[in-house]
């Protein structure tokens, strides 16, 4: 832990813009709040103290992220963002660097902070800034004829020639903390928004011989911050297409990198295929030669090497092993653990079940809360009732089991090693092993029937 590191995450804004009840900063970038994101960059920093400002929705920016490692400060009501950062003050050690971020620019990279942060060590002020040809409105960086940084100047304050600046601030900033107090102590709110604004700060630390510095980001949607949805949804394209050519340099083959999501951690082996509009979420492991076809939802679910999945399947918190074919329409629901080499076609569901090696549901089944062994074929059409409307009961299918189409087993049973199960049959009893099972059945035909004739209209 880095006790001489403090970070202030800036989260009280109302993001009127976004047109939404929810919180600006709770608003989802690739599955995680925003703020989810700028917290878990500022926890590899190892700083000994992050403190958020919240304000707009504190309640519900505290209950998402209260059982986080931060302190909140409120700021309400809100006048600028040195007001916002002299609610965090009292929560901040008087010595090392005090980080500010903002907990609506998502996606500033760890890397970058540590090379602020690297400049800020010898007592400087350090902004993060970016140049772009339309700054639009951005505080603008004012520099002296020899390069060094004067101020910032709001938009809102700047002259026609400040406006063309291409330079500009982009809400991060490391400040000594040692000077913070004064500072913040000094700052008016003279200005056309009549805010106090930290970014004053770069004046009182130029007239106070404090050397100011600045890090460029290398990247715009590392400083990209959000104010509306289509901000928001832009910069999810700009995240996803960085995480895509992540996973391409990795030997990832994808048939379309602009047309995949992935909301969490995607983590996959060699000479894996991934067709179009796949989604991934949570944490998601896949084994080398993993083919997945398109149109599939895989959840918080691992696959061993050589499984397929076919278009238009879910995986949901499943553990599938080697070489299983997976759909096509097929859903695995939380619970379901594959093992090597197991088929589950079309519109085929389980949930809560283990299905052992070389078992086979190719066709239009449900299984819930069962254990199934190795080498049974499950035919079409085939439920296990586990459900009596009160409670769940397990069902236990024996290895080398063969099932016909249309059977239901109402739990809890138990088919025994080498049964037969005949099409159409409800067991209801635990069977013997090696028997064929049915039920009773007459079939009747009844001679000289004839079908029904249409009546005529009149």
């Amino acid at each position: 832990m880095n006790s001489s590191l403090s970070v202030v995450v800036m989260a009280a804004g109302l993001g009127k813009r976004m047109q939404s009840s929810l919180p600006k900063v709770l608003q989802p970038l690739a599955g995680k709040p925003l703020l989810g994101h700028v917290l878990d960059t500022a926890a590899t920093l190892e700083a000994g103290k992050i403190v958020v400002v919240v304000g707009h929705g504190a309640d519900q920016v505290q209950s998402a992220f209260g059982d986080q490692n931060v302190s909140f400060a409120m700021q309400m009501p809100q006048h600028g963002t040195g007001h916002a950062v002299m609610q965090a003050a009292p929560h901040l050690g008087k010595e090392g660097v005090v980080l500010v971020l903002n907990g609506d620019v998502p996606l500033v990279r760890a890397a970058t902070l540590r090379r602020l942060l690297d400049k800020a060590d010898a007592g400087a002020l350090v902004l993060l800034t970016h140049e772009m040809k339309d700054a639009r409105s951005y505080g603008r960086i004012v520099r002296s004829p020899n390069g060094g940084i004067r101020s910032i100047v709001e938009f809102k304050d700047a002259s026609p020639e400040q406006r063309a600046i291409r330079e500009w601030y982009t809400g991060t900033m490391a400040i000594p903390a040692a000077r913070l107090g004064d500072w913040l102590g000094r700052l008016t709110n003279t200005n056309a928004q009549g805010e106090y604004y930290l970014t004053d700060l770069v004046s009182l630390a130029v007239a106070d011989g404090v050397p100011v510095h600045s890090v460029s980001a290398e990247h715009e949607w590392e400083v990209q911050g959000i104010n509306s949805k289509q901000e928001l949804a832009a910069l999810e394209r700009d995240h996803q297409r960085v995480l895509a050519a992540k996973l391409m340099e990795q030997g990832v083959t994808l048939s379309d990198p602009a047309r995949l999501d992935v909301r969490g951690e995607l983590t996959c082996g060699r000479e894996v295929s991934i067709d179009v509009n796949c989604i991934f979420e949570g944490k998601v492991t896949i084994g080398d030669g993993v083919r997945i076809g398109a149109n599939c939802i895989i959840r918080n679910a691992h696959l061993g090497p050589g499984t397929v999945v076919e278009p238009f399947s879910m995986i949901d918190e499943a553990d599938v092993g080697a070489n299983a074919r997976i759909g096509p329409y097929a859903r695995l629901r939380p619970g379901a653990k594959l093992a090597d080499d197991v088929h589950i076609g079309n519109f085929v569901e389980v949930k809560a079940s283990e299905v052992g090696k070389g078992s086979k549901a190719n066709h239009l089944s449900y299984i819930g809360d069962t254990t199934i062994g190795a080498n049974v074929n499950v035919g079409a059409g085939t439920i296990t009732c586990n459900y009596d409307g009160v409670n769940k009961h397990r069902t236990v299918i024996e290895d080398d089991v063969q099932i016909g189409s249309d059977v239901q087993l109402v739990a809890p049973v138990t088919v025994a090693r080498g049964s037969t199960i005949a099409a159409g049959t409800t067991i209801w009893q635990d069977t013997k092993a090696g028997e064929l099972v049915l039920n009773p059945k007459s079939q009747v035909t009844k001679p000289g029937w004839k079908r029904p004739a249409k009546i005529p209209r009149k």
